[in-house]
């Protein structure tokens, strides 16, 4: 028997710390070689962690809510057959756990690396995309009113925490306290006094609750307070929610990394936007004889649904507008493919993940595609890989009523485009005979920010009357398309 060390594995993606979410193991359990032991979070994604052997559980070396560096000791496993590993009282040097196959090459870093018969990188790889492919979307959620809650570049509010996640720390040590402390095991409290204890510096694991459950109250939090049981004053400004003026949220995770993109872009690429209103009465009438097809019925058919179709026809009408900008080259590259963003807003901030070659599939596959990146999101487990190579990107403001925006071009595309709301509004048409007549149309409006390095004023201007042209008359994509 010897006690090894687990380190964070490098999770790619040039990605070099990650927080520690909830631990599925406490000191004294046994494990077996890839049974999952951690969830953490990457600035890009939730991702859970198997252990690379087999033994039983000595210590957990970081508190959940810590944020550690890649190759810092996470975990103490005493495996039957190994030596100790020597103390580590430090963040380790950025050289994570990993496995090789028989050539020697490095398999996927973050699951699969056990030391098991017939282990190989394919494994490795089914391993770490686990069964969260492109046609699963692993537990069900109850499914929102509308098809995907999406944003602009602005961040979301406050992420809702999970009844079972204690409270962050802000520690960003490999030494922090052990998570076994205080009454034992985690402490048990509903998410508003999660919330609570977190804003005020508390560790949830000292209070003592006075619930025969065991659930800890506000009540017993505020006692906590009262007692003087509180940890170190926070910085001036915070504080909870019930009265107070301001209130702290660290940034860290998915929203750390979209502030940096949002900042990078906005002061890179040189914006231009542009908007259309247009008559979608067509198009509504076209999603609702979609929904009783019978090709669609076992889809999730909206507006969104159609804008990506007629998005990916007008590409292929202005395929320079499909680019991106080479800095070192000083060239400008354009994609013969689309790899089609959908931005969507999830409890843990912002993400973007695409659609790989949106613009070669039907209107069913595109479909399957958007229902597989909505429910893949909406759990916030979408992969790095699944948010990388993007072209051009959709942001749906219209289900927040929002009727349109100025958006920020996700880094590396040439355009994203502003969807707004769908409303009853009075339009003037023209009858058979040339006579106006006011009626009620279904409106919307589309704004389109475009990077003007890419493309000029003519070319932006023709790409967006080309989508207004196919939402007003979605029969032109028969013979655009």
């Amino acid at each position: 028997m010897g006690v090894k060390q687990f380190k964070l594995p490098d999770p790619g993606e040039g990605l070099v710390e990650a927080d520690i979410v909830t631990w599925k193991i406490k000191p004294g359990d046994q494990v077996k070689v890839n049974d999952i032991v951690v969830e953490i979070e990457t600035a890009k994604s939730l991702v859970e962690l198997p252990i690379p052997w087999e033994g039983k559980v000595v210590e957990l070396l970081v508190a959940e809510g810590a944020t550690v560096e890649v190759g810092a000791a996470i975990v103490s496993v005493d495996v039957v057959g190994a030596e100790d590993d020597a103390p580590t009282t430090a963040p380790a040097a950025a050289e994570p756990a990993d496995s090789s196959d028989d050539s020697g090459e490095r398999v996927a870093n973050l699951v699969g690396y056990g030391a098991v018969e017939g282990a190989t990188k394919r494994r490795a790889r089914r391993a770490f995309e686990g069964d969260r492919g492109p046609g699963s979307q692993g537990d069900p959620l109850p499914a929102p009113d509308l098809h995907l809650h999406v944003a602009t570049d602005a961040v979301p509010n406050a992420p809702v925490p999970r009844e079972d996640a204690p409270a962050p720390t802000r520690s960003r040590s490999n030494n922090a306290a052990p998570v076994e402390g205080g009454r034992g095991g985690k402490a048990l409290a509903k998410p508003p006094v999660r919330k609570f204890a977190k804003d005020n510096g508390i560790d949830l694991s000292l209070v003592q609750p006075t619930r025969e459950d065991g659930v800890i109250s506000r009540a017993d939090v505020e006692s906590y307070l009262a007692g003087g049981g509180a940890a170190p004053a926070p910085v001036a400004g915070a504080a909870s929610y019930d009265g107070a003026r301001e209130t702290r949220i660290p940034v860290k995770g998915v929203r750390k990394m979209t502030a940096q993109a949002m900042v990078g872009s906005a002061f890179t690429a040189p914006h231009v936007t542009e908007f259309v209103t247009i008559d979608m009465t067509r198009t509504m009438e076209l999603v609702e004889r979609l929904k009783s097809d019978r090709d669609f019925r076992d889809l999730k058919v909206t507006p969104l649904l159609v804008l990506a179709k007629a998005l990916c026809v007008a590409i292929k009408r202005n395929p320079e507008v499909n680019a991106t900008w080479d800095e070192a080259a000083q060239e400008i590259v354009v994609k013969h493919y689309v790899n089609l963003g959908i931005a969507a807003a999830t409890p843990r901030g912002l993400v973007v993940p695409n659609i790989k070659d949106a613009d070669r599939m039907s209107m069913r596959e595109l479909g399957e595609a958007l229902g597989a990146l909505v429910g893949t999101a909406r759990e916030g487990r979408t992969q790095p890989a699944d948010m990388s190579g993007g072209t051009l990107t959709i942001t749906n403001v219209g289900v927040f009523g929002v009727d349109t925006g100025t958006p920020i071009i996700n880094p590396g595309e040439s355009a994203i485009l502003a969807f707004g709301a769908v409303r009853k509004m009075p339009w003037v048409v023209t009858d058979e005979h040339g006579v106006d007549q006011i009626v009620p149309r279904q409106v919307t409006q589309l704004g389109l920010s475009f990077d003007h390095r890419l493309i000029d004023g003519d070319l932006g201007s023709r790409f967006l009357a080309d989508i207004a042209a196919l939402l007003e008359d979605p029969a032109r994509a028969l013979v655009w398309g």
